[in-house]
């Protein structure tokens, strides 16, 4: 047996970067996400994988709110009626994600990880952009996984300690980051939702409202949109609504959820959209 078996090597006890991810890039590149090898799946065809949809986000008064829908699809089949695509990142941001879930999920728990390895080498929390153009790098990183089909689009938001405002950024596969200054949505069903958030959306709204209206949002888009989940009341699922401000992140549990969701029910009865005659025919 050899006299270091078992111990961590001389990398782990090296002060070294406050990034995490380069600290794995120098030591073991292939825990990474971008750095799995997918053989020759290029030439294969599309993997069928679950992929999640849809987030959105909006400005309020006093921070952010970010919804995000429970349903997962891979290719026309519902792999997941309850999945969780919107997660806390640190005290004061957190994280939605659209695409392949599967990968997603795993840039979230490493973009967690490395937020929280800075603060723990740094002794100070990174600043807001500071976090986004880390979650930017993230991406551009796995942009090879998103040349074959493999494709991570998240949505970031949080509350901006210097600033003492809410703030949203997107981004594309390729790393792009894009800060929002309203609102916005992502995901198949983004389109529909975006266009309640144009009508719905006022500048300086009340926390209460714009949770509302984030309901509302996912809710127009999983009528028009196959791959995004309405609320189920027989099944007990909601969606994930989590505001970020001065105070924190927080997470609405379903028990404030619900009395949302059935007021926008009964406000939408009778407003389908179909037809309303006997056996569905006027």
């Amino acid at each position: 047996m050899s006299h270091n078996e078992g111990r961590l090597s001389g990398a782990f006890m090296t002060p070294g970067v406050s990034s995490f991810t380069d600290f794995l890039r120098l030591h073991d590149p292939s825990l990474l996400p971008s750095g799995r090898s997918m053989g020759n799946i290029a030439s294969t065809s599309p993997v069928e994988v679950p992929h999640g949809t849809t987030i959105v986000a909006l400005k309020c008064a006093d921070g952010i709110v970010m919804a995000g829908d429970r349903r997962a699809t891979m290719g026309n089949v519902i792999a997941s009626r309850d999945i969780e695509k919107v997660f806390a990142t640190d005290d004061y941001s957190c994280i939605g994600i659209a695409g392949t879930a599967g990968v997603a999920l795993e840039i979230v728990r490493l973009f967690q990880v490395e937020l929280e390895h800075y603060e723990k080498i740094e002794g100070v929390l990174l600043s807001l952009d500071g976090k986004a153009n880390r979650l930017a790098s993230m991406l551009r990183s796995n942009l090879g996984m998103a040349m074959q089909g493999l494709a991570v689009v998240p949505l970031f938001a949080g509350f901006d300690l210097s600033a003492q405002i809410g703030r949203i950024f997107s981004y594309d596969v390729t790393g792009g980051r894009y800060e929002e200054h309203d609102h916005h949505s992502i995901g198949s069903g983004s389109m529909f939702a975006r266009g309640a958030l144009k009508k719905l959306w006022s500048p300086n709204m009340a926390q209460a409202d714009a949770t509302r209206i984030a309901v509302a949002a996912l809710y127009d888009a999983a009528d028009d949109d196959s791959a995004t989940g309405g609320p189920d009341l027989t099944r007990g699922i909601f969606p994930i609504v989590t505001v970020v401000d001065g105070d924190g992140y927080r997470r609405f549990t379903d028990d404030e959820l619900e009395p949302i969701v059935r007021e926008l029910i009964v406000s939408r009865t009778g407003d389908s959209g179909g037809s309303r005659g006997a056996g569905g025919v006027r």
